[in-house]
């Protein structure tokens, strides 16, 4: 591997982190305009071959990503499809019903893979305030979405009425006071 392949190698991935959604070879050919196209086909080649990055096709381009810190690299493929689509759902969650279509496997393996992951603290359960009884998962380090919690309004999935009242109050007699 030749230097200027060696020294793009941690530009490429810099690139790759600064835009999360990916890169084409057009942004890495513009951020480094003295890379020839064999020295960047050879560093982006050993992105790949190393795991760091992914290649996507997106119309007639192609992408490459940094491949997520995922943590669930250690197990079956399984757990690899379920937490990534529950990684997609991002901190909306995603119910386990809409898992069970995504990933086709059955309720029963589901449920256990599903504890097995929150054991490991891979993902969490969530309750969510539009459907008490359905639960979402999401990934173990995300904060849930203000419409899954209810934001300021509850608190553990119950309506803070006596919080409304008070501010209720509260704002009756600032708008007394301004009238």
């Amino acid at each position: 591997m030749c230097s200027a392949t060696t020294s793009a190698l941690p530009r490429i991935l810099e690139l790759c982190r600064t835009y999360p959604k990916g890169i084409s070879d057009k942004i890495i050919q513009n951020d480094n305009p003295e890379l020839e196209q064999k020295e960047r086909v050879q560093a982006v080649n050993n992105l790949l071959a190393a795991g760091h990055i992914d290649l996507f096709k997106q119309g007639s381009e192609l992408i490459y990503r940094l491949k997520g810190t995922s943590r669930a690299r250690g197990g079956d493929a399984e757990e690899k499809i379920v937490y990534g689509i529950i990684e997609e759902a991002g901190n909306k969650g995603i119910w386990i019903r809409d898992i069970r279509f995504k990933s086709n496997l059955g309720m029963t393996q589901l449920n256990k893979l599903l504890k097995t992951m929150e054991g490991k603290k891979l993902i969490k359960s969530v309750t969510s305030v539009a459907a008490s009884r359905k639960k979402v998962y999401m990934l173990y380090d995300i904060e849930p979405d203000q419409s899954v919690t209810g934001g300021a309004w509850y608190s553990d999935q119950d309506f803070e009425s006596e919080f409304v009242e008070v501010l209720n109050q509260q704002c009756y007699k600032f708008l007394q006071q301004r009238a």
